[in-house]
């Protein structure tokens, strides 16, 4: 097993655990949920860049790369929205979560179709993933930093900046997939 395929199981295992961090009802917990955060985020990049750079890339791991993200952005989605308990966060992780859905079907559509490159990841979606991991890190942590940074406020900006990536993102796959379907079904 290669190690960009142990950085991605990483990630995953790092999911439930991160949940009992976050619940534990000690005033360590969200210190302690942040850094197991952290380092499962830090997994996503080193995983896909290694597999690159070591030319390790593998049906599997394509597989399982958006898996692990996509359980690390629900969990922590669903467990600040579960925290917060406020309009102005599960409206836009509801968006975010749907927005997941929406692409990991139509990627798999694609894939069906014979059509994968067209719905491949793009810079923007990684914009996208890197503006939600820093949200969900300011909003997990969100205790102000040396009592002067509204740490839970940046949290919230970047959540909003995330949503218009993640609603321009899917827009975009979207567009990219009707594009490559109505050529195809016209020939």
């Amino acid at each position: 097993m290669s190690l960009p395929i142990i950085l991605t199981l990483l990630r995953v295992v790092l999911v439930p655990i991160f949940v009992v961090f976050y619940y534990l009802p000690v005033s360590w917990s969200h210190t302690a949920a942040l850094i197991v955060f952290l380092i499962a985020s830090i997994t996503d990049w080193f995983d896909g860049y290694l597999a690159r750079k070591w030319n390790q890339t593998s049906d599997f791991g394509a597989f399982l790369d958006p898996v692990a993200d996509k359980l690390l952005v629900v969990a922590v989605l669903i467990a600040l929205v579960e925290h917060y308990a406020t309009l102005w966060i599960t409206v836009p992780s509801m968006i975010i979560i749907g927005r997941e859905l929406v692409i990991s079907a139509l990627r798999e559509w694609m894939a069906a179709a014979g059509q994968r490159e067209s719905v491949a990841v793009s810079n923007l979606g990684k914009l996208k993933t890197t503006m939600q991991m820093v949200a969900m890190g300011f909003l997990i942590y969100e205790y102000p930093l040396f009592n002067i940074i509204p740490v839970k406020s940046i949290g919230y900006i970047c959540l909003y900046i995330a949503l218009g990536l993640t609603v321009w993102s899917m827009w975009w796959y979207l567009r990219a997939a009707l594009t490559t379907l109505s050529v195809k079904s016209d020939k």
